[in-house]
């Protein structure tokens, strides 16, 4: 069945992220109502100022791309921040699209949900399989929170709850900050800053041996609202590129992408992560969709955004 957009008021919480932003862009060609609320407006964490929220907007659908999100120093560092934060956010959003009677409600989960040692590509079925990696834990507890509080509504009320999985996203809006950044920002911002300095090397963290799937966050909004249009089923949908690169030749695309010409040098008193996180593409490319953004192009993308936005 189609859910149709046209003329619906669709809700998108977290707006002024990478995904939601992105998200919004997207729904612009489908006819739709989209309503957004800062943070002034409405605390998501607040119980009752998220009722009365939904109560006075009445959306037909919601996006939920509302999380707090970070690196791995980040989640590390910070882990009651990670769990207490996303799992009131999703807590409250979800209830109170269930007691407004949303139509379709999508969530926004993360592939840090599965297990450090998932067989890959990383099929649905793998979640709740084997351990999380321990730098980013408790974000990832509340994600897998979140994916089976939506799958409980189903169950038990029928409401057309959805989940997607996006892999490693990257575009405009990304957060550049150092301290709390994923791993592409964090080496388009370390190369730029080199090249400026003149700097004979970058340092990146681990061996660089790692690989990872990176998805640009338009695609990634196309994707969903793929989605949102089109499936509803219990199982959780993952959005990857279904392809993955190392650390190591990130790093150099990014280089030359900034026009970095030094040296790359590993950090090994760093973490590597998961040593490996691919994504199976097959359920949502067996539904007709696929990426269009090629990664050194997106790269290029988003270092015109930087550039613009945040250097200056």
């Amino acid at each position: 069945m189609t859910f149709e957009l046209n003329g619906k008021r669709v809700y998108v919480a977290g707006h002024r992220g990478m995904v939601g932003s992105a998200v919004v862009r997207r729904l612009a060609g489908e006819g739709c109502e989209v309503i957004t609320a800062d943070r002034k407006a409405v605390n998501l964490k607040r119980q009752a100022e998220v009722e009365a929220f939904f109560r006075d907007a009445r959306p037909d659908a919601v996006v939920m791309a509302a999380a707090k999100v970070g690196g791995i120093l980040a989640n590390d560092t910070l882990p009651a921040d990670f769990l207490y934060d996303n799992l009131m956010i999703e807590a409250n959003i979800t209830h109170a699209a269930f007691e407004t009677d949303v139509q379709k409600f999508l969530f926004l989960g993360s592939s840090c949900i599965y297990p450090k040692f998932a067989d890959q590509p990383i099929q649905e079925a793998s979640l709740l399989t084997g351990p999380l990696e321990p730098t980013n834990e408790w974000y990832a507890i509340a994600k897998i929170a979140g994916i089976k509080l939506g799958q409980a509504y189903r169950k038990q009320y029928g409401r057309d709850f959805i989940s997607a999985m996006p892999t490693n996203l990257y575009g405009p809006g990304d957060n550049f900050d150092l301290n709390s950044s994923h791993v592409m920002p964090a080496i388009i911002r370390k190369a730029h800053e080199a090249r400026l300095r003149g700097d004979p090397q970058i340092v990146v963290w681990g061996t660089g041996t790692p690989r990872r799937e990176f998805l640009h966050c338009d695609d990634c909004a196309d994707a969903l609202v793929f989605l949102l249009k089109g499936y509803s089923g219990f199982e959780h949908v993952n959005v990857g590129s279904g392809e993955d690169v190392t650390i190591l030749e990130l790093t150099q695309i990014v280089c030359d992408v900034v026009g970095f010409k030094g040296e790359i040098v590993h950090d090994l008193s760093k973490p590597d992560g998961t040593p490996r996180k691919l994504m199976s593409a097959d359920k949502l490319r067996g539904m007709g969709w696929s990426p269009r953004i090629e990664l050194h192009k997106g790269i290029e993308e988003t270092y015109k955004w930087f550039l613009e936005k945040v250097d200056r």
